[in-house]
């Protein structure tokens, strides 16, 4: 992950401009893609999506697919595949203090055009109401897809429980 600090003219830290460097999950049979906001710190420093442990999103999808919780990167890309899942973030790089959404200023989309024209995806699904507010403002038009707003799995949404989020993401295995 490269990234770039920055600070104010007194030298106080401002922010981190930081691109993602993370590759999308893909392949020729993905349906679905899910679509996060911008890498968290331990996903960048992972190097996978929803690396932090207390993300939901991992034990979520197990639940909504009745899988297994996949542990390894491994094992998570290979869970994707299997349920034709494509994941990836709408930013490909911004300005962000630590892994804050709400801090995210001068972003620069990323470019969906490969994935759509390799995978024959019926929807678009957004973790959270940020995702979906950068993907409405940047790619829905360039895409030509809705996106359809998922509550966020994040820990900071301590609104939503497990089992919430998990009735509220079910609809994605309709798909």
């Amino acid at each position: 992950m490269k990234f770039v600090e920055k600070y104010d003219k007194k030298g106080n830290f401002e922010m981190t401009h930081v691109i993602h460097e993370i590759p999308p999950v893909y392949d020729d049979r993905s349906k679905i893609l899910i679509l996060g906001s911008f890498p968290s710190v331990k996903s960048r420093e992972g190097q996978f999506f929803y690396h932090h442990k207390q993300n939901r999103f991992w034990k979520v999808l197990a639940a909504v697919f009745e899988d297994t919780l996949p542990e390894t990167i491994e094992e998570k890309k290979e869970f994707l595949l299997r349920h034709n899942i494509a994941i990836w973030d709408v930013i490909a790089s911004c300005d962000i203090e630590g892994s804050s959404d709400s801090s995210i200023k001068n972003a620069v989309p990323n470019d969906f055009s490969f994935i759509l024209k390799t995978a024959p995806i019926r929807q678009i699904y957004t973790n959270g109401g940020t995702a979906y507010k950068l993907y409405h403002k940047y790619c829905e038009k360039v895409t030509g897809f809705e996106a359809v707003k998922l509550p966020s799995t994040s820990p900071a949404n301590a609104s939503y429980s497990l089992e919430r989020l998990i009735s509220q993401w079910n609809q994605i295995s309709n798909t």
